[in-house]
C-alpha cells in the first residue's frame, strides 16, 4: 500500500549529504525553529502556502521511489545513495518508514539528515533500513537549546544514545553559528558528551553562511541572523583541531 508524503525539492548529484553521489529528497515539516535554518520554507507543515506561494507537493511512495531509482547507476558507481533531508524527515514518520523500506528492499542505500527530535520508537523502526544518520547536535545545554531552537534536547540526546549503543552508522553534524553554537563552552560540552562512547562518531563542522538570505526575504520570514558573519577559517580550524586532539575524526563541511 502506498503512502502519501509532502516534499519540496529533489536535488540530484548531491555530494554533501553523505558518501558518493546522492539524490537528496527534501521533506516538509519540522518541529524546530532554528534561526539559522537554510531551508526555512521547509519548516512549515501542510497546508504549505507561504507568502502567497505554494511550497511543496504531495507524492506517493511509489512515485518518489521511481524518481530515486532513476539515479541508481550513479549510486552503484560512486558508493552513494539517497538522503532524506528537510525540513525534518522524521516529521512524516509513516511516509518515511515506507520509502526507507522500499529503498532497502531494492538495494538502494539510504541516509537521513535529522535533528533527532522524534520518539525513540520511530528510530527503532527505521534503524534496520537506514545505512547512515547525519545527526545534528546544535547545543549541549538544554536551556540554550530550548532558547535557540524552540525545543528541548532531552529526546535528541536520548535518541543519539540509542543509535550509538546500537552501533548505528552516525555522523555528527554541528552547525557552527557564531556566538551561539560556535563557543568554547558549547564545543567543550559536546566533546565531553560524545567522549563517553567507546567508538567516537565522525564529526562534521558545518560553516555558517548566508545562502538562505534571499529565501527569508522572498517568503517574508524574519531573518534573525541578518548581519551575522561566518567564522574565520582559522577559528574553524581551531575547533577542528580541538575535536581531533580528543580522538574524533573531523572535517569542515558536510
Amino acid at each position: 500500500m502506498s503512502v502519501n508524503g509532502v516534499i519540496f525539492n529533489i536535488q540530484r548529484f548531491s555530494v554533501n549529504d553523505g558518501p558518493g553521489i546522492r539524490t537528496t529528497v527534501f521533506m516538509k515539516g519540522c518541529h524546530l525553529g532554528c534561526g539559522w535554518c537554510h531551508n526555512p520554507e521547509g519548516r512549515l507543515f501542510p497546508p504549505f502556502g507561504l507568502n502567497n506561494e505554494v511550497i511543496g507537493r504531495t507524492v506517493e511512495t511509489e512515485e518518489l521511489f521511481t524518481e530515486i531509482e532513476k539515479d541508481r547507476v550513479f549510486y552503484e558507481e560512486s558508493g552513494g545513495g539517497v538522503t532524506f533531508s528537510g525540513g525534518e524527515p522524521l516529521a512524516q514518520p509513516e511516509f518515511l518508514k515506507r520509502i526507507l523500506k522500499k529503498c532497502s528492499e531494492s538495494g538502494i542505500p539510504a541516509a537521513i539528515d535529522t535533528s533527532g527530535y522524534a520518539h525513540k520508537t520511530l528510530f527503532k523502526q527505521i534503524l534496520p533500513f537506514t545505512g547512515l544518520f547525519l545527526y545534528d547536535i546544535k547545543l549541549a545545554d538544554p536551556v540554550q537549546h530550548l532558547k535557540y531552537t524552540g525545543v528541548s534536547n532531552t529526546e535528541i540526546l536520548e535518541n543519539l544514545d540509542f543509535l550509538l549503543n546500537k552501533d548505528a552508522n552516525v555522523i555528527i553534524r554541528i552547525p557552527m553559528i557564531p556566538e551561539i553554537t560556535a563557543t568554547g563552552d558549547n564545543i567543550g560540552s559536546i566533546i565531553k558528551l560524545l567522549g563517553k562512547y567507546p567508538v567516537k562518531p565522525e564529526i562534521n563542522l558545518l560553516p555558517f553562511h548566508k545562502i538562505a538570505e534571499n529565501k527569508y526575504k522572498k517568503f517574508g520570514i524574519i531573518n534573525i541572523m541578518a548581519g551575522i558573519k561566518k567564522l574565520p577559517e582559522t577559528e574553524m580550524q581551531e575547533y577542528r583541531n580541538l575535536f581531533e586532539s580528543n580522538g574524533f575524526k573531523t572535517k569542515i563541511g558536510g
